[in-house]
């Protein structure tokens, strides 16, 4: 082997030894925050439980904030979602736009599903977490903008609604709560929820004729 694809094949096998660390890590946290509650658990504990050390977890995530930012980060996978943001600028039928974001909506929360507990629990021990569910939804809004944005100058708007209130009523049902309401508590399908998520929009934002 030359000197030069011993050192290719050295940084290969580096990287493939971090994104193993890291996924090792990350399933030992979703694993610790779901049974212990994610107050309770330390870093120091989570090392142990993924077998790595402390300044590995720290080298890699910053923080316990940073922990769970890449475990709903990965929850769905990037392809994936851009395949779906695509899929919604491509389509020209308003209705069907709204199809797709029923969809996406439907996908991003089946696959965040396992880490709604974690996620409310969070919120409320600890206020940065708090923080960080703030600035995904504040993200979330500004991304939705487009699609509004859009549906106003295609004049597919209901009449009388805002480019305000559209965005607003748009975020509100698009969110997280709702679905966990549903699917979670009230034991709705996935499907069910995604069909409902679908007339819902369509009624309630668009001027159906």
């Amino acid at each position: 082997m030359t000197q030069k694809n011993k050192r290719v094949y050295n940084s290969e096998a580096r990287d493939a030894q971090a994104v193993q660390t890291k996924n090792r890590i990350l399933e030992s946290a979703k694993s610790l925050f779901q049974t212990e509650g994610f107050d309770r658990v330390t870093i120091g504990k989570l090392a142990q439980s993924a077998g790595v050390s402390m300044p590995t977890v720290y080298a890699i995530f910053k923080s316990k904030r940073g922990i769970l930012q890449s475990l709903i980060d990965e929850s769905l996978p990037l392809n994936q979602f851009k395949a779906l943001v695509e899929e919604g600028k491509l389509e020209k039928s308003p209705k069907k736009r709204m199809d797709i974001t029923a969809k996406m909506a439907r996908q991003i929360y089946d696959a965040e599903r396992e880490l709604m507990d974690i996620l409310r629990s969070a919120s409320v021990v600890a206020p940065e977490f708090k923080e960080l569910e703030q600035e995904r939804e504040k993200r979330r809004y500004e991304r939705q903008q487009e699609t509004i944005t859009r549906m106003m100058k295609e004049k597919s708007l209901a009449k009388g609604l805002s480019l305000t209130k559209a965005r607003d009523i748009f975020w509100a049902l698009t969110g997280r709560d709702i679905y966990r309401m549903f699917v979670v508590e009230c034991g709705w399908t996935s499907d069910e929820y995604e069909k409902w998520l679908t007339q819902i929009l369509i009624n309630s934002l668009l001027e159906v004729v």
